[in-house]
C-alpha cells in the first residue's frame, strides 16, 4: 500500500473515530489504516471480520483511485457524464483555495464551482449544480469550516518514513512503537441544582494537585501483535 498523505490520514482517522452513516465506508477505513500501520492481510482481515481478498481488493484500489475506493460502487442506471479522471480533477478543484487558481475569492460556492469548471482551459467539465453537490458528496468532501492543522517541519521527514517502512517490512519481529499520554486528570463535572437567579453554584474548573500529575507510557510489539503500557507519575518540588 503506498504511504498516507497527511490529508488522507486525517480523513480516515476522522471516519474511524466519529464513525460513518455507511458500514462500508467504516470498515474500508479501517483496513487503509490498519494497513498504513505496517499490519498484513490476514491480521487487517481479522480485526475487521472480512475476508483476506477483499481486504487485499480495498488496498489495490486505493493505490488506484485513493479514497474513492471508501464508496461502494453501485451498478446499475445510466453511465456517468464524468470519468474517474473528470471526477478527480473535480475533487481537486473543490479542494483548493480559489485564489491559487486566480479567482478573487476565498472560497467555493457550489455555483462559483461549476462556473469555474465550465470554462478551465484545456478541460472544460459541464455539471450541474446538484450532480456537482452529489458528486462531492459521494467523493466524501463537504462544506467545513476552516480549521488550523500541522505538518512536519522536519526536512528529513520522506527519509526517515521510508526507513520505518524499511524496518517494519524487513524486521517486524524488532520493531517496538513507544508513545506516551498525559498528563492525566480529574476534571470536576458541573451538576445542577436551585440557585437564585444569575447566581449559580460555583465550583474551582480543577483541582489542586498536591501529588503532581500522571502520564501513560505505551508500548506495541509489532512482530507480537501484543501492546503494553505504564503509568508514570511525576511531582514538581517547590
Amino acid at each position: 500500500m503506498r504511504r498516507l498523505t497527511d490529508q488522507e490520514g486525517q480523513k480516515l482517522q476522522q471516519i474511524v473515530r466519529r464513525g460513518s452513516t455507511s458500514s462500508v465506508r467504516y470498515r474500508r477505513a479501517m483496513m487503509l489504516l490498519a494497513s498504513a500501520g505496517g499490519n498484513r492481510v490476514p491480521v487487517i482481515a481479522k480485526l475487521v471480520q472480512a475476508d483476506e481478498d477483499t481486504v487485499r481488493d480495498v488496498i489495490h484500489r486505493f493505490n488506484e483511485i485513493g479514497l474513492a475506493c471508501l464508496d461502494p460502487r453501485w451498478a446499475g442506471g445510466r453511465p456517468r457524464l464524468l470519468s474517474p479522471d473528470d471526477e478527480d480533477f473535480v475533487v481537486q478543484t473543490a479542494t483548493t483555495r480559489p485564489t491559487k487558481l486566480g479567482q478573487p475569492f476565498t472560497r467555493w460556492s457550489i455555483r462559483k464551482l461549476a462556473a469555474h469548471l465550465r470554462k478551465v482551459h484545456g478541460r472544460v467539465i459541464r455539471v450541474g449544480r446538484e450532480a456537482l453537490r452529489c458528486l462531492l458528496a459521494r467523493r466524501g468532501v463537504t462544506f467545513q469550516r476552516t480549521k488550523t492543522w500541522k505538518e512536519s517541519p522536519d526536512p528529513e521527514r520522506d527519509v526517515k518514513l521510508d526507513r520505518i517502512e524499511e524496518v517494519l517490512e524487513g524486521f517486524p519481529d524488532r520493531v517496538f512503537a513507544f508513545d506516551e499520554f498525559g498528563p492525566l486528570g480529574i476534571r470536576p463535572t458541573a451538576g445542577a441544582g436551585w440557585a437564585p437567579a444569575g447566581h449559580p453554584e460555583r465550583h474551582p474548573a480543577t483541582y489542586h494537585r498536591t501529588h503532581g500529575v500522571r502520564y501513560f507510557h505505551g508500548c506495541y510489539s509489532v512482530g507480537d501483535d501484543r501492546r503494553g503500557g505504564a503509568p508514570i507519575s511525576f511531582v514538581k518540588l517547590s
